[in-house]
């Protein structure tokens, strides 16, 4: 039976745990990474998270992988990383596909809304 959407985002949702601003900031406090994986038009109608790191969900794949050459060092399989995207659907996907590369530590923060109601800063 084919994947639906509504089964990824299931099976993302039972691994990845979901956290609030409180924990993503502790995490980056302990070296952690938070990474915002909206597409570029996004960042710039609203601006990121303060301290955040930017991979499209598009190119998490070849990012990810460090037996590529496309690889981005700021991924490491023993680093936590703390995702978002608008919503928080995007975030627990790309969670669930770091989750299946060997990353270790990977947690959803939902969306860009939920850093800024948890009191997060947003810079352009």
């Amino acid at each position: 039976m084919p994947l639906t959407v509504k089964a990824m985002m299931e099976a993302a949702n039972a691994v990845v745990e979901r956290v609030d601003t409180d924990f993503a900031q502790q995490v980056m406090e302990q070296g952690g990474l938070l990474l915002d994986v909206r597409d570029a038009v996004e960042l710039q109608q609203t601006g990121r998270a303060n301290g955040a790191h930017h991979i499209p969900r598009s190119m998490l794949e070849f990012r990810a992988d460090d037996s590529l050459q496309s690889h981005d060092p700021e991924l490491r399989k023993n680093r936590p990383i703390v995702l978002y995207c608008a919503a928080g659907g995007r975030a627990a996907l790309a969670g669930k596909l770091l989750k299946d590369m060997g990353y270790e530590q990977v947690y959803n923060l939902g969306g860009l809304p939920d850093w800024v109601n948890g009191g997060g800063e947003v810079s352009s």
